[in-house]
């Protein structure tokens, strides 16, 4: 006697529809009710002063990292900052 082969069954797969749901969301302001301050925060002001690029910095040639250093030599020394 032969054997009969099992039939496979067919597996049927659900595709999920794609539902095109359309969400309505509140734009969040940008606007702050309180003013940002520049600098996260500082806010520097050299009005009045009376210093040349030369008494700061120097009169020879120095790269930018280092003018970096001496402009916050400078305010911190002359408290021109808030902080």
């Amino acid at each position: 006697m032969a054997v009969k082969k099992k039939a496979k069954a067919k597996r049927t797969t659900t595709k999920k529809k794609a539902t095109a749901k359309r969400r309505t969301t509140k734009k969040k302001s940008t606007k702050s009710k309180t003013k940002k301050l520049p600098f996260g925060g500082y806010a520097i002001n050299f009005a009045g002063r009376k210093e040349t690029v030369e008494q700061v910095f120097g009169n020879k040639p120095i790269p930018p990292s280092e003018m970096t250093k001496k402009i916050w030599v400078f305010i911190k020394s002359k408290k021109l900052s808030n902080r």
